[in-house]
């Protein structure tokens, strides 16, 4: 009887350790927290991050007919808010700004500057985009650069600070051809894209 009594205490203690041991790991793995505070754990937000950025990548890196389409629709916006902010008449980049590259932006206010200081200014109506057609597109590293044929119609002119024309007709319309490229990296999930270049 005293055997049996023995057997069953130590079964009891041997029963308590395991269950101390395990609620110690458990309390080591998921902490002291008593509820979900709304936050993920750093490693599972890095793995959430990872994953959003592969599925990014794989998107933009995939530019298709279609991605080309939905691109060439956002490429015809930014080249009407780029020549209409660096042609009208107050000589500052102000709307177009977040479309350019540093390098871009410093070159276009520079030349607004030049112009401002001659007591120069611009007008312009847009008349409209005749075409835009994807010369090239390639990738390197992370960054896709996109070249663009535009073929776009405007009235415009420069004229001084009487009022006087310069150059350009305020009363006809021009045809202007340019070739831009537009660049962005792949790997980010900010979906803007920048004008890099102007070759014409």
């Amino acid at each position: 009887m005293t055997m049996g009594y023995s057997f069953e205490y130590i079964d009891i203690i041997l029963l308590a350790m395991i269950a101390g041991f395990i609620f110690l790991r458990l309390r080591g793995i998921l902490g002291k927290r008593t509820g979900f505070d709304g936050k993920a754990p750093p490693k599972f937000e890095e793995v959430l991050n990872k994953i959003k950025t592969e599925k990014v990548q794989k998107i933009n890196e995939n530019f298709d007919d279609s991605a080309q389409k939905e691109f060439l629709k956002g490429a015809k916006i930014a080249y009407e808010t780029i020549i209409t902010d660096f042609s009208d008449n107050d000589n500052k980049i102000i709307a177009s700004k977040p479309l350019l590259s540093k390098e871009i932006f410093n070159q276009f206010n520079e030349a607004l500057k030049e112009r401002s200081d001659r007591g120069h200014y611009a007008e312009i109506t847009f008349i409209g985009i005749n075409s835009a057609i994807i010369k090239e597109h390639k990738k390197i590293d992370r960054i896709l650069n996109v070249t663009v044929d535009f073929i776009a119609e405007v009235i415009t002119c420069i004229k001084d600070k009487d009022k006087k024309v310069i150059s350009g007709d305020p009363e006809k319309i021009k045809k202007i051809y340019d070739t831009w490229v537009f660049s962005r990296d792949i790997t980010s999930a900010n979906p803007n894209w920048q004008l890099v270049n102007t070759l014409t």
